[in-house]
Parts: structure tokens; C-alpha cells; sequence
């Protein structure tokens, strides 16, 4: 992991430092379209910005904010709570706000108003299975191969934390892009794998959410993290992005997830049209 965060950082500074605020995104489809959100609402204060988007997992976002090569990206609260900060799981969701906004100002980073939805882990499996929570499916979960992404089966939040919560266990797990996930399972190359709640194929593909009857996962409420300096330079930036907060909604973001990896669209179209019509 070492490895990987300093490589993205002698990427970051091998650019320099461009004029205006450098905004990033993680390297998944809601990602882009989040990056893309604060982009072009700061674009629309009058600021320049840099887009560096596809930068990695969460350690290579979090360093680079960290180091100053990034002005903003959002995160998710759950994720910084146990994987950045590496603190015990919370489910209760304004306790984890305050506490991850109480750790990352002490290194001088704001977390904004939340923009309105939960992205939580989602166990997700073709509609033709009988399971319809996790609980019920451990059993037959036994003799299933998983597919995860490369953060999942180590972070706390992850697929420890089934393991705690559920004993859950699996005959077969792959580590996979997250690209592929979905496609994996459609063709039967995998019979469970773990997404993200707001994906847009999950109901495209005829798929299905395993409820997580116990609650093994904390809250993942998506959130701009922005650097104190950046925001004390630009008054307006913290304006423009505290109006984001509680714009989208689960069905909403899954909507613009699906309007790329469905509809095959420009992340920076789609973002364009809901930002001139977002009640629709």
C-alpha cells in the first residue's frame, strides 16, 4: 500500500502545481461523476481547476489531500472512519460525522455538509437466488465463489466485519477490478459480489441487494473533503459546495451511475444535465 500511495505522489508532483483548485476522484464510475459535481460547481464560482481523476483507492485520495497535490475529493464517512482513521466501525451516522470531521481538522481538512445518500457495501446476487438477507444466505454462501474489489476483503469495514457480524464465509473469493464485478456475476463467473448500494447496473442487470439484517457495515455518507487553506483562499468554493448538501439521494445517484455504465454517457454531460435540472 506504501508503495502505491508514493507512486500516485511522484505522479502528483511530477505535474506540478497548476493555477486554480485540483479536484479528485478514486477510480470508479460514482467517483468520476462526484469529482466531476465539485468540478463544475467550482467551476461555476469562477474558479480553474484541475481534474485528477482515477487516482486509486481511498490511501492514495487521502495522501495526496494530505500532502496538498489535491484541493478536494469526497469521501465516504464509513471509510474514513475505519479505513483512514482506523477506528472501531459506528452505525450511527451523525456520531460518525462528528467524529471523522473532528479528526481531519486537526490536519486542516473540512468535511462539508453530506450530499444526500448512503453508499454503503451492498452483497449483491443474481435475482433467481432465494437468500433476501445475509443472515439466511450464510449457509449457502459456503459453496459460493465471491467476487470483491482489491480494498474490500482487507479493510475492517469490509469483509472482516462479515466475518464478526455474520461468520460469513465463502468457498471461492476473486479479487477483481471493480469494473467487472457485475458482468462476472451476470455470467455466472462469480454467485456474490460486493458493490456499492447506489450502482446503477445492480437493477439493470435484474440483480439483487442482500439485506444486511444485522448491520455489519457503519453509514457511508458521501461528503466533500477539502483543504482548509484552499477554502480560507476561496470563500465562495465553501458556498457553492455547502449547497450540495442533501441535493442527491440513493435513487438519484444510482440513476446517474447507470446514465454511464448503462447508457455509455460523458461523466461531464451527465453531471451538465442534472446540475441545470437537478429536481428531475
Amino acid at each position: 500500500m506504501r508503495t502505491l500511495v508514493a507512486a500516485a505522489a511522484l505522479v502528483l508532483a511530477g505535474c506540478g502545481r497548476p493555477d486554480g483548485i485540483i479536484v479528485g476522484a478514486k477510480n470508479f464510475t460514482e467517483q468520476r461523476v462526484l469529482g466531476e459535481l465539485v468540478a463544475q460547481t467550482a467551476e461555476a464560482t469562477g474558479l480553474p481547476v484541475v481534474r485528477r481523476f482515477d487516482l486509486g483507492g481511498t490511501f492514495v485520495c487521502d495522501a495526496a489531500l494530505r500532502a496538498g497535490d489535491l484541493d478536494a475529493y469526497v469521501e465516504y464517512t464509513g471509510t474514513a472512519l475505519t479505513a483512514v482513521l482506523k477506528e472501531p466501525p459506528d452505525t450511527d451516522p451523525a456520531r460518525v460525522r462528528e467524529r471523522v470531521a473532528a479528526a481531519y481538522a486537526q490536519a486542516g481538512l473540512a468535511w462539508l455538509p453530506p450530499l444526500g445518500f448512503d453508499n454503503t457495501f451492498a452483497l449483491v446476487v443474481r435475482g433467481d437466488e432465494v437468500p433476501r438477507t445475509i443472515s439466511a444466505a450464510v449457509t449457502a454462501a459456503r459453496g459460493w465463489r465471491a467476487g470483491f474489489g482489491y480494498e474490500f476483503q482487507t479493510r475492517p469495514d469490509g469483509y472482516p466485519a462479515l466475518g464478526r457480524t455474520y461468520g460469513l464465509t465463502f468457498a471461492e473469493i476473486r479479487t477483481m477490478d471493480l469494473g467487472l464485478l457485475y458482468r462476472a456475476l451476470v455470467d455466472r463467473q462469480v454467485d456474490l459480489v460486493v458493490g456499492s448500494a447506489t450502482d446503477g447496473l445492480i437493477e439493470a442487470h435484474g440483480l439483487r441487494i442482500l439485506t444486511d439484517d444485522r448491520r455489519a457495515f457503519p453509514p457511508y455518507e458521501a461528503a466533500p473533503v477539502v483543504r482548509e487553506d484552499t477554502l480560507a483562499r476561496h470563500p465562495t468554493l465553501r458556498t457553492a459546495l455547502i449547497a450540495l448538501g442533501g441535493t442527491l439521494d440513493e435513487t438519484t445517484m444510482r440513476r446517474l451511475n447507470y446514465a454511464i455504465d448503462g447508457e455509455h454517457r460523458e461523466v461531464a454531460e451527465v453531471v451538465r444535465a442534472w446540475r441545470s435540472n437537478p429536481r428531475r
